[in-house]
């Protein structure tokens, strides 16, 4: 199998990379953090490098892109450890607004390409611990929601969300405004500095997206791309993790040498490189994985996380033990990535639910096969 880049895919690889190094440095990172973990000039940059419109149908403003054109922006981006929710608007929305009526993509779609409008999932709620069926939002006749949802990505800043709910004939996917009457949010910032919501509804006015035919299914796709998108970002962020630590260890001197020359040193490295090339093995992996049909798709995007769970475990856990004190300072940039591989790995699934997942799969096509 060929896993070289166009030369398309290396110029967008490029193009980001220069805009995280000369518009998102650390300093920039950090005043962002401070005002609350969003910037709309922030996301107006990505935008204006077309990113926005990366997965968006090209009769609908976008560029008609694919899943392996997003998984080398979002390494990109997890080498810069952007805080603005990319993956929740551009890659995650413009897949389940694919299934939408005609009129609703005509509506949203061009304005989510053109960067105007930020469309995020809303998907988990407290005590369904990752489990996608386990949805107690309701939708009654007239496609009014009640309910409430956690950990939205800026949830409290952009234009509209994407939110599951029960009917009587399964579960639903509606589209709510910001704006929309019945609807609050309570905004605030995880440990990586990112921004996320509380959202409450009562009796929201909703757009349907997908209806309970296809709503399961459809929140199945959109988490696996998050997934594979997710994995995408941590082998972003933990390449760098590694660049930084290894420049540390030939910089800092101990008994008059760099330290990267004490064998020890250089074994742990050989390990922290080894989980790094594992987990970068399994984000292709997940990316190429997700034309597959559900059963198969699903089955790989959980090994995939469940490896990206365990390399970024290790891997932070090991580059910040290597930096010594410095490591968790805030001041460091160091300590600003670790914090970020430990959202991640709790993001769409942690490890324990992964790998269940992982196991019921294998126990299932054990038992077909018996």
């Amino acid at each position: 199998m060929d896993f070289d880049f166009s030369e398309d895919q290396d110029s967008l690889r490029d193009a980001v990379r220069r805009w995280v190094d000369k518009d998102y440095d650390f300093e920039r990172r950090r005043a962002i953090v401070r005002a609350g973990g969003f910037d709309r000039t922030a996301w107006e940059g990505l935008a204006g490098l077309g990113l926005s419109a990366l997965l968006v149908p090209e009769d609908q403003g976008g560029l008609g892109q694919g899943p392996v054109d997003a998984m080398v922006v979002m390494e990109e981006l997890g080498r810069g450890i952007v805080l603005e929710p990319y993956a929740q608007a551009a890659l995650i929305a413009p897949t389940v607004l694919a299934w939408a009526p005609a009129e609703v993509q005509a509506r949203w779609l061009p304005r989510i390409a053109g960067g105007e409008a930020l469309v995020v999932l809303a998907h988990q709620e407290r005590g369904a611990r990752y489990r996608l069926d386990r949805v107690n939002t309701q939708a009654d006749a007239q496609g009014r929601l009640s309910g409430s949802k956690s950990l939205v990505p800026a949830g409290d800043v952009v234009e509209a969300f994407i939110v599951p709910a029960q009917t009587p004939q399964g579960l639903a996917l509606y589209l709510v405004e910001r704006e929309a009457p019945g609807l609050s949010t309570r905004g605030y910032s995880l440990q990586d500095g990112s921004r996320a919501a509380e959202l409450q509804l009562n009796q929201c006015p909703a757009t349907l997206l997908a209806g309970p035919d296809q709503g399961q299914s459809v929140l199945e796709l959109a988490v696996d791309v998050g997934i594979a998108a997710l994995c995408a970002e941590a082998v972003g962020a933990m390449d760098k993790f590694v660049i930084l630590t290894a420049d540390y260890l030939n910089t800092r001197k101990q008994f008059g040498v760099p330290i990267a020359s004490f064998q020890a040193l250089r074994h742990r490295m050989a390990d922290v490189k080894m989980q790094l090339e594992l987990a970068r093995s399994m984000s292709y992996y997940a990316t190429l994985k997700l034309g597959e049909p559900p059963e198969a798709r699903r089955r790989a995007l959980s090994q995939a996380k469940l490896q990206l769970g365990q390399s970024m475990r290790f891997v932070g856990q090991q580059c910040t033990q290597l930096h010594g004190g410095i490591g968790v300072t805030d001041e460091y940039v160091g300590s600003h990535y670790f914090k970020r591989l430990t959202v991640m790995e709790m993001q769409f699934g942690d490890s324990l639910h992964h790998l269940a997942e992982v196991s019921a799969r294998m126990q299932e096509q054990a038992g077909v096969f018996a």
